[in-house]
């Protein structure tokens, strides 16, 4: 192996690991969550980046400024004891897939048209719902496990053919983690 794959290999298995804990801490609703976050969020820019992802790259991005948010506001709705799980309505999902769809198909024609970008659309999908997904949990939307299963079933593929062993490894063991995520969400008291 040269040490450019070592050191990518490297990279690669720490910034799984603090996104393993992110989400390991997020299920347990631990506002430490959200530091592991951003560490394993700007090591997987690194990585997306030189795998030409750059959907994944922004998404990444996107996650370390999303998890400072989220810090800031667990920390302020825990300081008032304000901060439960809740649920949207099903007409409230409607028009954030129909959005999150929306912009999907325009970064996925930008970067097909504009970029040397591997798997433009399927890659801005995964990237534009995972925008989604975030903004829910932030927010402690109960459904927001649900949108997890199918992106990180769906993100399978996508790091395999990408040549991310670890990062497919790690999509199989988020998913599972979503089911268990949304189970104990669901145990929390409900707003």
């Amino acid at each position: 192996m040269t040490d450019g794959l070592t050191l990518a290999l490297l990279a690669e298995v720490l910034a799984s690991g603090a996104n393993l804990l992110y989400v390991l801490l997020l299920i347990r609703e631990r506002i430490s969550c959200w530091a592991f976050g951003i560490i394993g969020s700007l090591l997987s820019v690194c990585l997306f980046i030189d795998a030409r992802l750059y959907s994944e790259s922004v998404l990444y991005l996107f996650y370390a400024a999303m998890a400072v948010w989220g810090w800031l506001r667990w920390h302020r709705r825990e300081a008032v004891a304000d901060n439960p799980v809740t649920r949207w309505q099903l007409a409230q999902h409607l028009r954030a897939i129909v959005v999150a769809a929306l912009l999907a198909l325009g970064l996925g024609f930008s970067l097909h048209f504009y970029s040397d970008a591997e798997r433009p659309l399927f890659d801005a999908f995964t990237t534009v719902f995972s925008f989604l997904g975030t903004y829910l949990q932030i927010n402690k939307v109960l459904e927001s496990w649900l949108y997890w299963i199918i992106l990180n079933v769906a993100s399978v593929w996508l790091y395999l053919d990408s040549g991310l062993a670890v990062y497919a490894a790690l999509m199989v063991f988020y998913a599972l983690l979503s089911v268990s995520g949304y189970l104990q969400w669901r145990r929390s008291p409900v707003q």
